[in-house]
C-alpha cells in the first residue's frame, strides 16, 4: 500500500483499516464494490489540484466521483485514489445574465431550488439527488430536454483540473477540444470542479404522473406513444411498468403493485397542460392523477426516484421504432402482472425535438435521433435479485433488440463498456485525440473508457 502521508489537502484522507472505510468508499449505487487505495473528499479545487499531483508522483490514477450513481461500471480502482467532490457544493446563480455557476458537489435538486428563487429553471433529470456534474457531463436528459435538448449543451463554461494538476477555465474559445469532450463525452479528460451553466426562464409549469392499473397493458402504451406523436416540443414525457416495492415510503395501494405511470413535463400555462393530457385521462379511471402547476425546482421529483443510496442495476437501449410489436414485447418482458420479471421497472422516454437536432457549439453529445429510449432497472435488495435482475434486464433486452438502433445514451448505459459503443465513430476518435492531448498517460478513471487506437 502507497504511503499517503505526503498528500496535503484540507479535506479528509480515508484509508483502509480506518473505522469507516466502508463508508468512505461507497457509491451512491450501493451495488458498486469500491476498493480504492484511498479516498481524498476535496473541500476545494485546491485539493483536487493536490490530490492530482500527489497521484502523478507516485505512480496512482485519479477516479473523480461526486455522488456515484454511475459507479457500477467502474473498473477496478487497484492503484487509484477515489477523489470525492461531494463537499463541493457552492451555487452562484446570476439573474440579470440567467447562468449559475455550480460545484462538483452540487446536487440537481439544489441547482433547481436556487435558480426556482430568481423565476429561472436548469435542465434537471429524474433524479433529484444526482450530481449536476455527473449528469451534465454524461448528456443530461431533462425533462425540459425536447425544447431545450441536453444539459450538457447548455454549459458555457468548465473549470477543472488537468492530469497535471493546473486549474483551468475551458469554454468554447479556450480549450475548445477539452470543452467539447466534457459535454457528453463522460469525465475521462480531466477533473470537473464547477460547470458554468445558462438558466431558462421557466419560474412553473404543467407537469406530473398519472398511474394506472398495469392490466391496462399493451393498450395503454399504444396510446401513450400515438399520443407522443403529436404534442409539441414543449412537452416531455416518460411511460414505464412499475412494480413500486413493498416499503413504508411507497402509498399503501402501491405497494408491491404493477402499474403503468405516465409521466409529463408541459411548459406554459395549466389550462394548456391540462388539454394537452387530456386524451391520456381517457385510457380509463387513474388509480392517481397527480399533475397540476408545479414550480420548475419541483420537476426533480414527478419521476418519484429514491432520495438515498439504493443497490440496483440497469440496462438500456435506443428505440428506433416504437412498433405495436414491440410494444408487445415491452409489455411481456417488463414488470406487468404475470410476466415473472423481478424488475423494479421499464420505461420509455420520450426523445425528439431538441434532443435529435444538431446545433453549432454542441458537444460531444451532438444528438440522439431516436424516437424513445429503454431503460430498465432492478433492485438487489431482495433475496437473490444479484441473480435474477441480470436476467431479466437481458430478457427485456433482447426481446426488444429487433427494434433498438446502434449506440446508447451514456448515463444510462450502467453496464462496462466502451465509449464506442455508446457514441458515434467520429465522435469516438475525436475523444481519442482529446485523451491523448490531455491525459496521456491514462490518469484519469472514468465509467466507461476512450478506446484510444492509432493517433491520426
Amino acid at each position: 500500500m502507497s504511503d499517503f502521508s505526503g498528500l496535503e489537502i484540507d479535506g479528509r484522507v480515508a484509508l483502509p483499516g480506518d473505522p469507516d472505510w466502508d463508508q468512505a468508499r461507497a457509491a451512491w449505487n450501493l451495488a458498486a464494490e469500491q476498493h480504492p487505495e484511498a479516498v481524498a473528499f476535496a473541500e476545494s479545487a485546491g485539493d483536487v489540484a493536490a490530490t492530482i499531483r500527489f497521484a502523478a508522483a507516485n505512480g496512482l490514477r485519479v477516479a473523480a466521483q461526486g455522488t456515484g450513481h454511475g459507479a457500477v461500471p467502474l473498473p477496478s480502482l487497484e492503484g487509484t485514489i477515489l477523489l470525492k467532490t461531494e463537499r463541493l457544493r457552492g451555487i452562484e446563480i446570476d439573474p440579470q445574465e440567467r447562468t449559475a455557476r455550480v460545484e462538483a458537489g452540487v446536487l440537481s435538486v439544489e441547482l433547481a431550488e436556487a435558480a426556482g428563487e430568481h423565476g429561472l429553471s436548469s435542465l434537471p433529470g429524474s433524479s433529484p439527488d444526482v450530481g449536476v456534474v455527473g449528469y451534465t457531463v454524461g448528456g443530461g436528459l431533462s425533462w425540459l430536454g425536447r425544447q431545450h435538448g441536453f444539459a450538457c449543451n447548455n454549459v458555457v463554461a468548465i473549470e477543472l483540473v488537468t492530469a497535471e494538476g493546473e486549474q483551468r477555465t475551458v469554454d468554447a474559445t479556450d480549450d475548445e477540444d477539452l470543452f467539447w469532450a466534457l459535454r457528453g463525452g463522460g469525465g475521462g479528460y480531466a477533473v470537473v470542479t464547477a460547470l458554468h451553466v445558462a438558466l431558462l426562464p421557466i419560474a412553473e409549469l404543467y407537469a406530473g404522473t398519472l398511474i394506472f392499473p398495469a392490466e391496462l397493458g399493451a393498450e395503454a402504451f399504444r396510446a401513450y406513444r400515438d399520443w407522443a406523436a403529436g404534442v409539441g416540443e414543449e412537452v416531455t414525457s416518460i411511460a414505464r411498468l412499475l412494480r413500486p416495492p413493498p416499503i413504508p415510503d411507497v402509498p399503501e395501494p402501491l405497494r408491491g403493485v404493477p402499474v403503468i405511470t405516465i409521466g409529463a413535463a408541459c411548459i406554459g400555462n395549466q389550462a394548456t397542460g391540462e388539454a394537452t393530457i387530456a386524451p391520456l385521462r381517457e385510457l380509463g379511471e387513474p388509480i392517481m392523477y397527480i399533475f397540476g402547476q408545479i414550480p420548475a425546482a419541483g420537476l426533480c421529483r414527478i419521476h418519484m426516484d429514491p432520495e438515498q443510496p439504493v443497490p440496483g442495476l440497469g440496462h438500456h437501449a435506443p428505440i428506433a421504432e416504437l412498433s405495436d410489436e414491440a410494444i408487445e414485447a415491452f409489455v411481456a418482458n417488463g414488470p406487468g402482472p404475470e410476466t415473472g420479471s423481478t424488475l423494479l421497472l421499464a420505461e420509455l422516454r420520450q426523445l425528439g425535438g431538441a434532443l435529435g437536432r444538431s446545433a453549432p457549439g454542441n458537444g460531444a453529445l451532438d444528438r440522439l435521433e431516436s424516437p424513445f429510449v429503454l431503460e430498465a432497472i432492478g433492485s438487489l435488495m431482495a433475496p437473490g435479485a444479484a441473480e435474477t435482475v441480470p436476467r431479466d434486464l437481458d430478457r427485456l433486452t433482447e426481446a426488444m433488440a429487433p427494434w433498438t438502433a446502434d449506440g446508447g445514451y451514456f448515463n444510462f448505459a450502467e453496464r462496462p463498456c466502451d465509449v464506442d459503443s455508446i457514441l458515434p465513430a467520429e465522435t469516438c476518435a475525436r475523444l481519442a485525440e482529446t485523451k491523448r492531448r490531455w491525459d496521456p498517460e491514462g490518469m484519469f478513471v472514468a465509467n466507461h473508457a476512450v478506446a484510444l487506437g492509432e493517433a491520426s
